[in-house]
């Protein structure tokens, strides 16, 4: 995910920062504790399409 796109971004739910988790292909929203899935370079940032982070993903 290119740098300068990611900075675009921001959580649909807090407005807030997103980071890019490379190995799942996630933009991962910390405040909201939602993963949203990244499919074939496109960000999908849809409430209903983000995943529920865990207690130790966001400790991690």
């Amino acid at each position: 995910m290119d740098a300068k796109f990611l900075e675009l971004l921001v959580c649909p739910v807090t407005k807030g920062p997103l980071t890019f988790d490379r190995e799942r292909q996630e933009l991962v929203s910390r405040s909201a504790r939602l993963a949203y899935p990244v499919r074939d370079g496109m960000p999908i940032l849809l409430e209903n399409e983000a995943r529920t982070l865990t207690d130790e993903e966001l400790e991690a």
